[in-house]
């Protein structure tokens, strides 16, 4: 499974972005799909993720404002990211579970005025 992440970029305080994790086949099948993030100087931590039967699962600091979903005729997972803090700043990898674990290569998401 190769995975391509998109949608990274710079936005304001209370700005949106949504990510893209592109998979380059199917993931009808892959048990779990997630977002993760790595600050500067931080270890990587979980945001988001998504099983194959629909399931979420959040980290405390995002929930009411990130959603993950994902379409499985595009292969592609997404995770829509509102209320932007600076906090959230980070380079945000997808990963997918099915076996062993797949990452992607990250994006840049700055969240600054």
């Amino acid at each position: 499974v190769q995975l391509q992440a998109s949608g990274g970029g710079l936005v304001q305080p209370g700005g949106s972005l949504r990510l893209s994790c592109a998979a380059s086949g199917s993931i009808f099948s892959i048990n779990v799909m997630g977002w993760h993030r790595q600050a500067p100087g931080n270890q990587r931590e979980s945001v988001a993720l998504i099983t194959s039967g629909g399931t979420t699962v959040y980290a405390d600091s995002v929930k009411g404002r990130f959603t993950i979903s994902r379409d499985n005729a595009k292969n592609t997972v997404y995770l829509q990211m509102n209320s932007l803090k600076p906090e959230d700043t980070a380079v945000y990898y997808c990963n997918a579970v099915h076996g062993a674990t797949y990452w992607g290569k990250g994006t840049q998401v700055t969240v600054s005025s």
